[in-house]
């Protein structure tokens, strides 16, 4: 059971009253007739079900007295004010949308349920709404998730996949299928919120990608060492950014238009174990998938990146490549090495 929607659970809740009242009624009308009438317990018990369901068949014993009368209709009243009691919440229910809304939790769980290298986004702010626009460019599968019940509504517009839950708690990293993602993102406002997810997210998957916001400088040490691949701070992000755009206008523009454009693509690729990339060479590359080139390659045993490789150099397993081309040519190599 995915803990992350135990809200759905909850309707029984909003229930309570309409089930007391029916079990009232069934405690109500069994110790009547035993007590008051003399019944047996199996005889009491049917025809307080018959009663309360108002089947019709006949009754066990006769109710020929007034008092056995009067208190088959007390017991039918009690019964009524609990079903129009129910019917009462479940209106409600469909008029404020939780019905609905429990249904699009349910398709969103089926959805998490067939994801496989897909990524995690935690938290729904400002970076969380930047990081979603741009994995959605990219067409990658994504589910966000974040502890606001206030936001339902906002990804109902946005027509993002989502889940309402505490994206600290290790279970729900699970429900999320974090060990078959390939990459989380950490955008919740606090910085110790978001090394506690780098820590749990690392110890589930050793292989998952971690970007993880920190607003303070000193913050960035702690998520290096809980296992974040990268540390962004959005303030000082966004300060360098205003610098290129001052000083290199027309080179951040071009940059831009390589990772967004509609044709043209700039990407890193993993050459993973058993890929058809393994063994391939670097220059064979641009004509076996139409037209990428690589700019550069990371060996596994080695943190120096070149750029640009030789063009005589081997793939092999464990590689990355930053590569840059046509749309088509780039998925087909993700495609294979997934």
């Amino acid at each position: 059971m995915f803990k992350w929607w135990h809200s759905d659970w909850h309707i029984l809740e909003r229930f309570r009253l309409p089930l007391a009242m029916l079990a009232f009624a069934g405690l109500y009308g069994v110790l009547g007739y035993v007590w008051i009438f003399g019944w047996k317990v199996i005889d009491a018990l049917y025809m307080t079900v018959i009663t309360l369901t108002t089947v019709g068949y006949r009754e066990v014993e006769p109710v020929e007295t007034v008092g056995a009368k009067l208190f088959t209709i007390s017991l039918l009243i009690i019964g009524i004010a609990a079903v129009f009691a129910g019917i009462g919440v479940l209106a409600n229910m469909i008029g404020s949308g939780e019905l609905s809304g429990i249904a699009r939790r349910r398709r969103a769980r089926r959805e998490v349920k067939g994801m496989n290298d897909h990524y995690i986004v935690c938290a729904y702010g400002r970076v969380g709404r930047a990081v979603v626009g741009e994995l959605r460019r990219q067409g990658v599968p994504f589910v966000v998730v974040d502890t606001d019940p206030n936001l339902e509504a906002r990804f109902q517009k946005d027509g993002v996949s989502h889940v309402i839950a505490d994206p600290s708690e290790e279970q729900v990293l699970l429900d999320l299928g974090v060990e078959r993602a390939q990459a989380l993102v950490c955008a919740v406002d606090s910085d110790e919120v978001n090394v506690y997810i780098t820590l749990t997210a690392r110890a589930l998957n050793p292989n998952l990608t971690i970007v993880a916001r920190a607003s303070r400088r000193q913050t960035r040490h702690a998520l290096e060492k809980a296992g974040a691949d990268h540390v962004i701070s959005p303030y000082e992000l966004s300060g360098r950014r205003m610098a290129s755009l001052s000083l290199r206008p027309s080179l951040i523009d071009f940059i831009e238009m390589l990772t967004v454009g509609p044709g043209l693509r700039l990407d890193e690729i993993v050459v993973r174990e058993g890929s058809p990339l393994v063994g391939q060479v670097v220059g064979d590359i641009k004509q076996r998938y139409q037209g990428v080139t690589i700019l550069a390659l990371k060996r596994a045993s080695d943190e120096e990146l070149a750029a640009p490789p030789d063009e005589s150099m081997t793939l092999a397993a464990g590689d990355l490549v930053v590569a840059f081309g046509p749309r088509v040519g780039l998925e087909a190599m993700e495609t294979i090495t997934a």
